[in-house]
């Protein structure tokens, strides 16, 4: 299972080549954290926006993290905040793909490196 990091579903939404086409090449259908979604809709300057884009979120599951999940993100963000400045939402998207046993698709690795047990994925290639 893969679940998909906001900076990647940004790239599908503007119609970024490679990040459509990958999509598109895929045989199941990837999943999307919640925070990502809220991610995407607090990106939305109107209704209208925010609406066509909930309309397309509508093909993918979302999923939220356990109780956990959120545990472990909090762990996470009191060990590696100052030292490597992880972030709220990263370590809740990050501890969502490790309960789940999913692939984070993501540029981002920067931050997400130093979740413990989290698989992640360059989708495709960028300049």
């Amino acid at each position: 299972m893969r679940l998909l990091d906001t900076d990647v579903m940004i790239d599908i939404l503007r119609g970024y080549l490679p990040a459509v086409n990958w999509l598109a090449g895929l045989t199941e259908v990837p999943g999307l954290p919640g925070f990502v979604v809220m991610e995407l809709i607090s990106g939305c300057h109107n209704k209208i926006e925010a609406k066509k884009l909930q309309k397309y979120l509508n093909l993918f599951q979302i999923y939220w993290p356990t109780e956990n999940d959120c545990n472990r993100a909090l762990d996470a963000f009191v060990k590696y905040k100052l030292s490597n400045g992880l972030g709220i939402m990263d370590a809740l998207i990050g501890e969502c793909a490790v309960g789940l046993g999913a692939t984070l698709c993501t540029f981002n690795l920067k931050h997400f490196r130093v979740i413990p047990s989290l698989k992640t994925e360059q989708p495709y290639a960028k300049p």
